[in-house]
């Protein structure tokens, strides 16, 4: 199917009003195809040459003002409109559609726990077509009005309330003006939990296999949704813009969740069948935070074109985070955010693929280039250039111009400079300098701390070193911190001065406020009394840099970290570490050394999550050479055997839970393994739940003691679709090359797999421990990544590219030089090229960490 390009969208936007589509969607017509008959109204403000999207499988028919178009030329999914004349005009257009089975479109799903069918639809980005005919372009906004026909026993949900007006015959009430790319669309026996809330119906919805794990935790997941719904209110002016408020957690999505109007889909992971941690829990709660803050920016208030996708995504990130610190009991959301997402938005920003978070307009040319910047960039990075400006406006001044963005532009289209011109107007400031240093420019700034001692005569550090410290006064030595600045961005950061007290711990004594400017160096700090023994910039993380510590705070950081009372200083601490190891400043060994000393001692259960699955895939499997790996692994094993112990008393589970899956991925002891299955519980506990059944029987598969029939046993006591991929993903990672040559052809050639499924047996396929056996399909990986990705579109291409389908553990310069040729000859569609330049920055990264490491 063709792409949208910017300038086709410019044109079609310049001579278009879209005014409604009446949607006529049957369910009914069987498993392969589905009907769509589409009435579009709209008006041409000149005579103009266009066309409208839809991705027929057959077109019947196409009525233009009451007059029977030729199909004939239609082709690529577009149907010509020739001759529009000036005025009002009523479009028809009549097909069977195909069903998705890939979470593009209309996404098609038969659970295999009970033979029940399910339908979702997901129109972001390009992907309205394959549901109705659309001009689809995100600033062509229009009212919807969508009818549905059904099997009887199915649930209809959509955008607007939905009303079952006879047998199998559903009516979803009209919305204001969305984009397309909003429309959705739930279908089938859904189980139900409904709640009103200042007066807006309120709805959870989920597979009925799934029915008793929502109902356990449908509690919770409405407080949650009240509390935000609520903190929203308080905070922005603009009541809620819609008549419902439905959350339908649906099998097979391809992303985390997404912000229709009305009706926010989720994956249905999110509906817990196992343990989880408290962290977990906490993402949860904050991804709905996330769409909810959609319902404004993005939803009410929509961007023009792709490239200000950051208006979108950055701004649900922040406030999610934020709203779930503001309106729930999840306290620790800035440290999860610092340990788990920040590293997402660093990494991508230092890869040749970075972009800025609002590119420039010609940057994205078309729709094809604009998906590749759901990203790190857009997220991670974008929300933390939003915390930055709230730390530099403050918050309030932050709020009055959003709310004056919502007040300019409600139920339209607006772009960064909408933006920047109303946080401008309600602040003050110079946003838009700010805008151009922060959001128009690549890379991740460092800021490297260097301390020397001081006397009287030095003076102080500027204001904010004498309001935070009073300064060297009296003769009194102290101690004078320079900050080191790489890059081109204005921070303001605070500095946390820490001394251990009498037992040993790193105690606060002081926080100083740093303005870091754009082109050079601060004004050194100058403090009176003892230097501290950690010096941490970016206490509190507030900006987005990388930071480097001076050597006498690193060597507090080995002695003390467990003992620093503040997570996130923690986390930030963390996070410093691993950009050392990344850059070749600390040996994967020295970071494993600190996890050893002190991760055991770790409270925080999102730090715990962070710090092992960085050593366990990055350290382990990737910056040490193979013939060190088995060390690196004893002591991950033995991190974990210490919290396990630790926890034993029933404290911490999360903890104990994090610990024991690293445990398990780790392990080289398949007979402790086997025991632990076939006993249904880990000694000490936890009860094995499927989740971790699944787990342990993939690294027995892995370990070469697990057989088929171990696998046939455990999907049968497991049949969920979950089981289904455990079963895949353990299938492929059998050490036997029949399986491989088995998990290929379902990976790369029978084009039947859904995306799960692709990614659960590409996960199971690739291993450390299998290298030898698996040496022969890495050359054969590139040339059949291709030819998929190409057949298959890009949610194939993405899982075939992405750390699970990548051989990420070829770290050599043969695989190098294979991607490399393949990136310069080969011709990859967009979505997997993304991912394979990403690759090959990140294997030359390892390539230096093992160079770094060996010359030490």
């Amino acid at each position: 199917m063709s792409v949208l390009t910017r300038s086709e969208a410019r044109a079609r936007a310049g001579v278009l009003d879209v005014h409604r589509y009446s949607i006529d969607l049957d369910l009914t017509r069987g498993d392969a195809v589905f009907g769509s008959t589409t009435v579009v109204r709209f008006a041409a403000r000149e005579s103009a040459d266009t066309f409208v999207e839809v991705r027929a499988q057959t077109l019947h028919r196409a009525v233009l003002d009451g007059t029977d178009l030729d199909t004939s030329s239609y082709a690529d999914g577009r149907l010509p409109l020739a001759g529009l004349a000036p005025g009002e005009h009523e479009l028809r257009v009549e097909a069977d559609l195909a069903y998705s089975h890939t979470g593009e479109g209309m996404h098609r799903f038969t659970d295999p726990a009970d033979g029940e069918t399910y339908l979702y639809t997901m129109c972001c980005m390009t992907d309205a077509p394959g549901v109705f005919a659309a001009f689809d372009q995100p600033d062509l906004k229009a009212e919807f009005a969508v009818s549905v026909t059904a099997p009887r026993e199915w649930t209809v949900l959509g955008n607007g309330r939905a009303e079952r007006v006879a047998a199998g015959r559903w009516e979803l009430a009209p919305t204001p003006p969305i984009s397309t790319y909003l429309m959705a669309l739930a279908a089938g026996p859904y189980h139900s939990v409904r709640a009103e809330h200042r007066g807006i119906p309120f709805g959870l919805h989920v597979r009925r296999s799934l029915a008793p794990y929502l109902d356990a935790d449908a509690d919770e997941l409405l407080d949650i949704t009240r509390r935000c719904f609520d903190r929203y209110h308080e905070i922005f002016d603009e009541p809620y813009p819609f008549d419902s408020y439905d959350q339908a957690f649906v099998p097979e999505f391809n992303s985390g969740a997404m912000e229709n109007p009305g009706l926010v889909t989720f994956r249905d992971e999110f509906v817990f069948r196992s343990a989880v941690t408290d962290t977990e829990r906490q993402t949860r709660a904050m991804v709905i935070a996330h769409e909810m803050a959609h319902m404004w920016f993005g939803d009410l208030v929509t961007l023009k074109w792709w490239d200000d996708i950051w208006l979108n995504e950055s701004f649900a990130e922040y406030m999610g985070f934020q709203i779930l610190t503001e309106a729930t009991g999840f306290d620790g959301t800035w440290t999860d955010f610092a340990i788990a997402r920040k590293s997402w938005g660093y990494d991508a920003d230092e890869r040749p693929s970075t972009h800025p978070v609002a590119p420039e307009p010609d940057a994205v040319p078309d729709t094809a280039s604009a998906r590749l910047n759901f990203d790190g960039i857009s997220y991670a990075k974008g929300a933390s250039a939003l915390r930055q400006l709230v730390a530099w406006l403050g918050e309030s001044d932050f709020l009055a111009g959003i709310n004056d963005h919502f007040a300019r532009h409600r139920f339209g289209n607006a772009t960064l400079a909408d933006f920047i011109d109303s946080i401008a107007r309600a602040s003050g400031r110079d946003v838009h300098a700010w805008a151009d240093a922060w959001l128009r420019t690549t890379g991740v700034d460092v800021l490297a701390a260097e301390v020397s001692s001081a006397s009287a005569e030095d003076g102080t550090g500027g204001a904010a070193g004498r309001a935070a410290s009073g300064g060297a006064r009296g003769g009194c030595a102290g101690w004078r911190l320079a900050v080191r600045h790489t890059g081109s961005r204005p921070h303001r950061v605070t500095v946390g001065a820490y001394s251990h007290d009498p037992g040993g711990a790193l105690t606060l004594r002081g926080r100083h406020v740093l303005d870091v400017p754009a082109d050079g160096d601060p004004e050194p700090l100058t403090v009176a009394g003892p230097r501290p023994d950690l010096l941490l910039l970016n206490d509190g993380d507030l900006t987005y840099a990388k930071i480097r510590l001076d050597a006498a705070s690193w060597g507090a950081v080995e002695r003390s970290l467990s003992r620093l009372a503040d997570p996130l200083a923690r986390a930030v601490v963390w996070n410093a570490a691993r950009d050392m190891v990344r850059d070749v400043h600390l040996p994967p060994t020295g970071y494993l050394a600190v996890a050893r000393a002190h991760l055991p001692y770790e409270t925080d259960t999102a730090v715990v999550q962070g710090v092992l699955a960085f050593a366990r895939a990055h350290l382990a499997d990737r910056f040490l050479p193979h013939t060190e790996r088995g060390a690196a692994l004893s002591t991950l094993r033995a991190v974990c055997r210490d919290i396990l112990r630790i926890t034993e008393d029933g404290s911490g589970p999360g903890l104990r839970l994090s610990a024991l899956r690293t445990f398990v991925d780790s392990s080289a002891d398949p007979d402790s393994l086997g025991e632990w299955l076939a006993a249904g519980i880990v000694p000490g506990g936890p009860e094995l739940d499927p989740e971790l059944r699944w787990r342990i029987l993939a690294r027995l598969a892995v370990l070469g003691a697990a057989s088929p029939a171990d696998i046939d046993a455990e999907l049968a006591r497991d049949p969920s679709a979950t089981g289904r991929e455990g079963a895949a993903r353990c299938r492929a990672a059998l050490p036997d090359l029949a399986a491989k040559e088995a998990a290929w052809a379902d990976l790369f050639e029978n084009d039947e797999l859904s995306a799960y499924l692709v990614t659960a047996t590409a996960d199971g396929f690739w291993h450390p421990e299998q290298r030898d056996l698996v040496r022969d399909f890495v050359p054969r990986y590139f040339p059949a990544a291709v030819a998929a990705a190409a057949r298959r579109g890009p949610a194939i291409a993405e899982a075939l590219g992405s750390r699970y389908g990548f051989p990420l553990h070829a770290v050599d310069a043969e695989t190098l030089r294979l991607t490399e040729k393949c990136l310069r000859d080969a011709d990859p569609a967009p979505a997997l090229r993304r991912k394979l330049a990403d690759q090959q920055d990140d294997l030359r990264r390892a390539l230096r960490i093992r160079d770094g490491a060996s010359a030490n």
